[in-house]
């Protein structure tokens, strides 16, 4: 029994090796931004990003200022004030944080759904270019790939593609 799978194994690998495999690999991240869609999602993403950026830089030069006051009149006040000021400053460092940790959360949740119908679109696009060309296998470009030819590179053809849809 043993003997049969092994030979059953063998049949089916050399039939594998005799069908001519087409592969190929798209660049996703570089699919993306390369499209319309894909550089005005960009764009809206850049302007949220840099909107929160000053909120944010606004709010940390504030706690660096109210750091820099706590220090000056450490020396002055009493220790139940200064343990005071202390707490209010600890708990603005908290909040800083709080609103740090949400804000990169946002802007990931905003990237998600700005790029999910690009990304659905390209992978329909990239069936149908791997039919219509015969394609066994289409890879996403990734630290994974270590040696493709230049013709194996589809990403080009994609975005050409993915472009003309409508």
């Amino acid at each position: 029994m043993r003997n049969v799978v092994l030979a059953l194994s063998l049949v089916m690998a050399a039939a594998v090796a005799n069908a001519e495999t087409k592969i190929g690999f798209v660049d996703m991240q570089k699919a993306i931004q390369t499209t319309a869609a894909g550089k005005k999602a960009k764009t809206e993403l850049e302007g949220d990003f840099n909107k929160k950026k000053k909120e944010l830089e606004k709010k940390e030069a504030d706690l660096k200022k109210m750091g820099e006051d706590l220090e000056k009149k450490k020396s002055v006040l009493s220790e139940e004030a200064l343990g005071k000021k202390q707490a209010e400053f600890q708990e603005e460092m908290l909040k800083y944080r709080d609103i740090v940790g949400k804000s990169q959360v946002e802007i990931q949740k905003k990237e998600r759904e700005l790029t999910a119908p690009i990304l659905d679109k390209m992978k329909k696009v990239i069936a149908k270019l791997a039919k219509e060309k015969g394609y066994s296998m289409i890879l996403e470009n990734s630290q994974m790939v270590l040696f493709a030819t230049p013709e194996s590179d589809l990403t080009d053809e994609v975005v050409k593609a993915f472009e003309k849809e409508k």
